[in-house]
């Protein structure tokens, strides 16, 4: 059997109970590239359709694959064209709908994000408020924190 983009996968895991299991959880290769808690990652984001202006200290929720986690925009960077990707400003006060950014975002509560470049699903996000979303982002890099997840026991065996 094959899956191909746009299928869905299920798959049980030894030693791991379905009731364990959360939205937002990723399953990863515990000795190669283990998945690990983000503390902070800086991104791209582009906001399409906010009615303010966007400051540090804002806290919006995150769609990140599966997962939906309130995220604080600890500090924006610069202020960016969205086209070509060069700096127009360095730390603004505040970005508004039509601004391409970079900023440093810390998650509320434990989430896993990687790069865009590495693990694209992982790496892209919609920012929701006001039921609906107000911007969309790539994540550029990842200050990972510790690694809170399980293994299994054949994998601590392998």
């Amino acid at each position: 059997p094959e899956a191909v983009p746009g299928d869905n996968v299920g798959f049980n895991i030894k030693n791991v109970a379905v009731r364990e299991l959360r939205r937002g959880f990723v399953a990863s290769n515990s000795k190669q590239d283990p998945a690990k808690e983000a503390s902070a990652f800086d991104a791209q984001v582009i906001i399409m359709n906010h009615p303010g202006k966007i400051s540090n200290g804002y806290c919006p929720v995150l769609d990140c694959h599966t997962a939906h986690i309130a995220c604080k925009f600890t500090e924006i960077k610069a202020k960016m064209d969205k086209r070509n990707g060069k700096k127009l400003e360095d730390f603004p006060k505040s970005i508004k709908t039509g601004d391409a950014s970079l900023c440093t975002l810390t998650p509320t509560k434990p989430m896993v994000v990687e790069t865009f470049k590495e693990y694209a699903p992982l790496g892209r996000f919609a920012v929701r408020d006001m039921k609906q979303s107000v911007a969309v982002g790539v994540i550029k890099s990842v200050v990972k924190g510790e690694s809170t997840g399980k293994s299994t026991i054949s994998a601590a065996k392998a």
